[in-house]
Formats: C-alpha cells, sequence, structure tokens
C-alpha cells in the first residue's frame, strides 16, 4: 500500500466531506434527496500503516458552512429558493447552529489495514456525544469511507412538512473523500 506514516491536515483543499439524505412518508414522491456538502471542516488524520493502534482522526466541521449540492427524485426540480430554505432549516431548526456551530470527531480507537480499516470515536452533533464508527479504505492515494448517523440518537428529529407525510428518513450516510499528502510531518 503507498501510505506514508505521518500526521496529514485535512480539510476541503484536500477532498470532500459529503451527508446524503433520503427521504420517507406518503408524501415522499414531493421531496428530494440531497447531498449537503461541508464546504468549511477542518482535522487531522495520524496514520501508522504498520500500528492502527497508533492512528487518530479528529474533524471540526462549520454547521452554517452546509450547503444543498444536488436533489433527486421529486415532483418538480430543486429551485434556489429550495435551497436556500433547506440549508436555513438545517442551521436554525435542525441544528441549531447558533448554540452548537461546530460537529466534531474524535477517534478513540483503529482498527484494519489501508485496505480497509474501521475508525470508532465519539461524534458531537448539537452537543450530544455519541459513539459512531467510520468504514474506510486507502486507495490511489485517496482515503474513502462512510458512517451512518441515525438522527434521532443524538436528540435530533429529522425534518417532516407537510404534516408530517413528508419526512427524511432517521439515518443519513457521512461520506468522505480525501487525498493524502498535504501537511505530512
Amino acid at each position: 500500500m503507498d501510505v506514508e506514516a505521518g500526521t496529514y491536515a485535512l480539510g476541503p483543499r484536500s477532498g470532500r466531506l459529503l451527508i446524503l439524505t433520503t427521504r420517507a412518508g406518503l408524501g415522499a414522491k414531493a421531496g428530494h434527496d440531497l447531498t449537503i456538502e461541508v464546504t468549511r471542516w477542518r482535522g487531522e488524520a495520524v496514520v501508522r500503516p504498520d500500528d492502527p493502534a497508533e492512528c487518530r482522526v479528529s474533524l471540526e466541521a462549520e454547521v452554517a458552512s452546509m450547503r444543498v449540492r444536488e436533489g433527486t427524485g421529486g415532483i418538480k426540480p430543486l429551485t434556489d429558493s429550495d435551497r436556500v430554505e433547506i440549508e436555513k432549516n438545517m442551521r436554525v431548526k435542525v441544528l441549531k447552529a447558533d448554540q452548537h456551530p461546530l460537529v466534531t470527531f474524535r477517534s478513540s480507537r483503529v482498527t484494519g489495514s489501508p485496505e480497509a480499516f474501521r475508525v470508532e470515536g465519539d461524534l458531537t452533533i448539537a452537543g450530544v456525544s455519541r459513539p459512531v464508527a467510520v468504514d474506510g479504505a486507502f486507495a490511489e492515494g485517496r482515503v474513502r469511507g462512510r458512517a451512518t448517523v441515525v438522527q434521532s440518537h443524538w436528540g435530533i428529529r429529522p425534518y417532516s412538512a407537510l404534516l408530517g407525510a413528508l419526512k427524511l428518513h432517521d439515518e443519513v450516510e457521512v461520506i468522505f473523500d480525501v487525498r493524502l499528502g498535504e501537511g505530512r510531518d
């Protein structure tokens, strides 16, 4: 594997951090499955390919920087005003960015190999910390992975509209695709 030991800076310059939502309910056909990008985030990965127990990851993501990049499905295409309204609802009603401006992750354990690894740690959303597992792999100079986040486990009530006929699934997927290389010690 072409992964070198070191400490790597993470952020938008090195890759993407995305949140994928899906719709549910009787009115699901009216809504959109969303791809949301976190545009301001920073972190650090300590990589020791020969000793996973010495690996660490930390990350901070600014709630106010979440932008709707794509909306698929739905009766009508997603408009710019829809995007603005969704982003406002995320910040104000769902994640309460004025009280909790950051989502953070701190690893507690890394297992596996560069070809397939698992990072376990604490994810803090809206002031609530809970354990989460992130699965990933190194390939072609990049690290890619995903985690499933069940919003209600963090006290978040999934967004709903039309008297509950249209709502988001409780589970959202967080995916990342990051190039390692810059900021290595």
